[in-house]
Formats: structure tokens, C-alpha cells, sequence
């Protein structure tokens, strides 16, 4: 008998509960109209679970180079965590307009729940000056949950792996943290684990994002390092690297850096029949063709409404957000869809192999032909529904 009343009494003060909740919460609301509860708790209280949006506030900018900087995010509580050498995208307010970029996050998973992320200011670049020069601690930023395969493989149980990372620039940074991740555990078993050359290019020798951080771990003997700096040796070349790495054939090899880099290795890599894994920032980018080299207007409607005059050869995206129009988007390399708009009318070309898409009113679907902006170039004027 006490087990029977006990269970039935159970979904009565459950439903109670509830509904003394669900009335709270109604008077709340209508006490704060036009406003929400959960409008005032993303204001005060915006890393809480379940928050409108995952979020992340600044807890340390670190000057790397006079051209780089390490930030220190407090992720969300619902932040679900990464695997080094992923990515995550950052949302920043600049000047009023949110624009989205895509960075490598520079740690494996930290004791204290923090995340970094490390940018190279890039000449004309609204989000990169901004978080290297203006950033400011308590700043909060937008975030996505991290993304990318580009990650270590564990090797088979008690074997070794021979690694071959080439990095160039800001390339480094996804290497960087497969390294920290790899020896803030346990380093005997890492070192027992993996055998691994870095080779990383850089313009100048000062301009080595985390280089004291790499010749240490050189100088200790966890890696070996090959240093090239354009400024005395030239641009890395693959004889450059079939000279330094005479077994690279038995290396499996992972790359991030600028897309020439990436080309040239992807090209070699191909030849031999290895495989190479790659992490792009940017999409590869072929040449402005006579079809698509005028560019045109691109006309937005809807809330967005504008017109723009563009070239044939940037991104819509980026035409766009440098506007101040404010874009949907993603990865911006062509992989995550979170870009695409329909396209009314015109033509774009896709600026990794060229191909045309065109949208004919009458002749295409009503609704517009889906187009990628972050790798879509105007060939023509445009019509674009946003």
C-alpha cells in the first residue's frame, strides 16, 4: 500500500510543479513585455545552459607577434567540447554588423573549460584586426560548435606513427594544439606513441607564431623541428621537403597553411599515390575565366534589402559583409551549406573550378536556384532573395 501511494502521488506533484512553473513564468513574461525572461537571462546571464544562442566571453587577449594574438574564450555551458586540431566559428560585432570567421582552436580539452583560438591580423581584414588590436576582455562573442576532421589518428596499441606536419603562417595553429593536447598528458606515452617532424615556414624568424613554444619542444626532443624562413631561405619547396624528410613516403603527413602551399603539396602528394590530409581556410581558387571576370550588381531583398556593385573574382559573402549586409555562414571554404541563398536571376561562377550557375526567371524554379555566397563570384548582375 505505501508503494502504491507513493507512486501515484508522484505525477501529481510533478504536474503541480509544473504548472506553478509554467504560470511563473507566463507572469514573468507579461511582466517584462515586449521583452522575454529568457531575453533578460541571455543579457545577464548569457554562458548559462540552454542560453539563445552559444556564446563565449574573452577572458585573456595574448600577444603572440606584433601581428598575432591568442584569445582566451569561457565557452557556454553547452559548449560540447572538441578534439584537437577541429575548428570553431566566431561571430564578432564590428561596427554594428556580425561577421563570422572560422579559426583553429590552439588547446586540447583544459581543466578549467577554456578554449583559445589564435589569429593572424591580416591586412584588411575586419574580424582579425579587430580581435588582435581591439579586443578586450569581457567581450562576448558568438560561437559554433567546433567542427573539422582534421585530427590525429591514434595509432594501432603499442605501435608507433611517424607523423610529417607541414605548416606555413598561421597554419600552425591546429598543429599547435594536437601538440599541446598530445604532452600535457602524459608525455613518456606520447613520446612511445607518435615520431614526429614539423616543418614550418614562416616570412621571418620573429614572425614564428608560438616559436619559443616549438624550439622547446625541439630542444627537449619531443619533435624534430625544421625551421624555414622566407626572408633568408626562400619559399618551401617540395625538393625542399623530399631532402629534409627522406622518408616522408613512410610519414603520414598532415598540412595546413596558405593555398599555394597546399596546392604544390596536394599536387606532389597526388603524384606518388600518399595521402596527404589538408585543413583550408579559404577555397581553392582557380583562375578568373572570360566568362565570369566582370563581375556585376547584386541586388538583395527582403530586410537586407540593397544593391551592390562587385568585381568577378570576390566572394559574394565578402562583398556582402564588407557592405555591411549582414550574411548568412559557415565554414566559407564550400563544405558546411550555412551560406547558401536562392539566387531570383543571374549568374555566379564558383571559384574553385569555374562552373556557371545561372537562374532564368520563368525557366528556373520559382523559388531561386541555391547558391553557395562564400564560393560564388557575380558573372553578371544578380537577384538574390536574403
Amino acid at each position: 500500500m505505501l508503494d502504491t501511494v507513493s507512486i501515484s502521488t508522484a505525477p501529481a506533484e510533478t504536474t503541480g510543479a509544473r504548472r506553478l512553473r509554467s504560470g511563473l513564468r507566463s507572469f514573468l513574461d507579461a511582466a517584462v513585455t515586449p521583452l522575454s525572461v529568457d531575453d533578460l537571462l541571455d543579457h545577464f546571464a548569457p554562458l548559462r545552459p540552454a542560453a539563445t544562442g552559444l556564446q563565449g566571453r574573452i577572458v585573456a587577449v595574448d600577444s603572440e607577434t606584433t601581428d598575432a594574438a591568442t584569445i582566451v574564450i569561457k565557452p557556454g555551458r553547452d559548449w560540447a567540447g572538441h578534439i584537437p586540431g577541429q575548428y570553431v566559428r566566431v561571430g564578432v560585432d564590428v561596427d554594428g554588423v556580425r561577421l563570422w570567421r572560422t579559426y583553429s582552436l590552439t588547446h586540447g580539452p583544459r581543466p578549467d573549460g577554456r578554449i583559445s583560438i589564435t589569429v593572424k591580423a591580416i591586412p584588411g581584414g575586419a574580424v582579425s584586426q579587430h580581435l588582435v588590436r581591439t579586443a578586450k576582455v569581457g567581450q562576448m562573442l558568438q560561437l559554433a560548435q567546433a567542427e573539422g576532421d582534421f585530427v590525429l589518428t591514434p595509432p594501432a596499441p603499442g605501435a608507433q606513427q611517424k607523423l610529417l606536419l607541414v605548416t606555413a603562417g598561421s597554419g600552425i595553429t591546429p598543429v599547435i594544439g594536437m601538440l599541446r593536447n598530445l604532452y600535457s598528458r602524459n608525455e613518456a606515452e606520447a613520446r612511445a606513441a607518435y615520431d614526429i617532424v614539423l616543418v614550418h615556414s614562416a616570412m621571418k624568424r620573429d614572425e614564428v607564431i608560438f616559436g619559443a613554444e616549438l624550439r622547446a619542444h625541439a630542444d627537449a626532443g619531443r619533435l624534430r623541428l625544421i625551421e624555414r624562413h622566407t626572408d633568408t631561405d626562400g619559399l618551401l619547396t617540395t625538393a625542399d621537403l623530399e631532402a629534409e624528410v627522406p622518408d616522408l613516403a613512410e610519414r603520414a603527413a598532415y598540412a595546413c597553411g596558405p593555398a599555394g602551399l597546399l596546392d604544390t603539396l596536394e599536387a606532389f602528394y597526388d603524384e606518388r599515390r600518399l595521402t596527404l590530409h589538408t585543413e583550408r581556410f579559404r577555397p581553392t581558387v582557380v583562375a578568373t575565366d572570360a566568362a565570369g571576370a566582370e563581375g556585376g550588381t547584386i541586388a538583395f531583398t527582403g530586410p537586407s534589402a540593397t544593391t551592390l556593385e562587385v568585381d568577378g573574382a570576390t566572394p559574394i559573402l565578402d562583398a556582402a559583409e564588407s557592405a555591411g549586409v549582414l550574411m548568412p555562414s559557415g565554414c566559407r571554404i564550400g563544405i558546411c551549406m550555412g551560406c547558401v541563398l536562392p539566387m531570383k536571376s543571374g549568374a555566379v561562377r564558383d571559384l574553385r573550378n569555374g562552373e556557371i550557375t545561372v537562374a532564368v526567371p520563368g525557366e528556373t524554379h520559382p523559388d531561386g536556384v541555391p547558391i553557395q555566397t562564400c564560393i560564388s563570384a557575380a558573372a553578371g548582375d544578380c537577384h538574390i532573395a536574403h
